[in-house]
């Protein structure tokens, strides 16, 4: 038999075990709490390639953590950690040191020493890439003339990336403009964003990749521009099931986008030194209204000739008669290349809000 002495500390112990499961099993279970033992399922946040990350990383915009619920296409889902907008200085000293450890020098400045070090791949312009593909079609393809086969059938001119070139300066400085504005109003994947003229999204996809499905607007008004968006750009990115609000339109007409809607952001990268002044004044006579109050901001790139072009104070009168008042005039630099751009920031006035 168990001597007195003994019976009282096992019967202690034995409590001890029952009440410590009890915690361990039931109660995160019943009452969606956290567990001792183990990790609730509840409090994991399922990322889209299949891994479980914990929910609450840091907004590397705002520095404060993310613990809202959103909904999306009907399905509540956890916001985690928010992808940053622009690199950290860690970032770039990574790449510099993965630049050193492969012993990759300064690069070729010439043409022909570009072509040297293509050992084996044969260089092709775009041009001779577009002829092969239009004359070869490609090293593997089917021969029955239909395009059954794929399911969003692609011009070739779209494939060799033409329209890359139709700008003034490269393609990359597209994510430039994406840092400086989402960084500038400390954009979050719930904002609401407005291009006036997206053209083949050289900024766009950026902003459509960051934010929530159906949350980037666009007017555009060329048919090739909007053509390479649809049938190259957002499929070859993975995007489409950004579902963006792209319509083909001018005139500043944005009641496609239907009444109610107010933005966080409203851009035009060189697009209003393309149009008359007074078409310009039209569209931010139609845009005030929809500029998220206090937070929203409209910013218009290289030069407001619109404004600056008119008398004395009649610029500041007629931005005040609007509901809108200029904030100031800001540059920044391009991540990989020798160039800056200008910004010309706008918001609604204290009357106008």
């Amino acid at each position: 038999m168990v001597s007195k002495a003994l019976s009282v500390p096992i019967l202690f112990a034995g409590s001890a075990l029952v009440l410590f499961l009890f915690l361990c099993l039931f109660v995160p279970v019943f009452f969606d709490l956290p567990s001792i033992c183990y990790t609730n399922p509840r409090n994991l946040n399922r990322v889209d390639n299949g891994q479980i990350q914990f929910q609450g990383g840091i907004n590397s915009i705002t520095q404060s953590k993310e613990y809202s619920e959103r909904e999306n296409h009907g399905e509540i889902q956890f916001q985690g950690a928010i992808e940053p907008i622009g690199p950290s200085r860690e970032d770039i000293e990574w790449v510099k040191d993965q630049l050193q450890r492969n012993s990759l020098g300064e690069p070729p400045n010439t043409t022909e020493g570009w072509h040297a070090l293509r050992k084996g791949i044969n260089p092709r312009t775009r041009a001779q890439q577009l002829e092969d593909l239009t004359k070869f079609k490609g090293i593997s393809h089917y021969e029955d003339g239909t395009n059954d086969h794929t399911a969003l059938p692609c011009p070739g001119e779209l494939l060799v990336e033409e329209h890359h070139s139709n700008y003034g300066e490269p393609w990359a400085g597209g994510r430039d403009v994406f840092e400086f504005l989402g960084s500038s109003v400390k954009l979050k994947p719930g904002d609401l964003v407005l291009e006036i003229g997206c053209g083949t999204l050289r900024v766009g996809l950026h902003f459509i990749r960051y934010l929530d499905p159906s949350h980037f607007h666009c007017l555009e008004r060329d048919e090739l521009s909007l053509m390479a968006a649809f049938r190259y750009e957002l499929p070859s990115h993975g995007l489409l099931h950004k579902r963006p609000i792209i319509f083909k339109g001018e005139d500043m007409d944005f009641s496609g986008f239907g009444s109610g809607v107010t933005y966080d952001l409203i851009y035009a990268s060189a697009v209003f030194l393309h149009m008359p002044d007074a078409l310009v004044w039209v569209g931010l006579e139609r845009l005030a209204s929809r500029l998220r109050p206090y937070k929203g901001r409209i910013f218009v790139s290289h030069n407001i000739k619109f404004c600056t072009r008119l008398r004395g104070e009649e610029c500041a009168q007629r931005l005040k008669g609007l509901g809108l008042e200029y904030v100031g005039k800001h540059t920044h630099d391009s991540l990989l290349f020798n160039h800056y751009e200008i910004w010309f920031e706008f918001r609604r006035s204290e009357s106008g809000a």
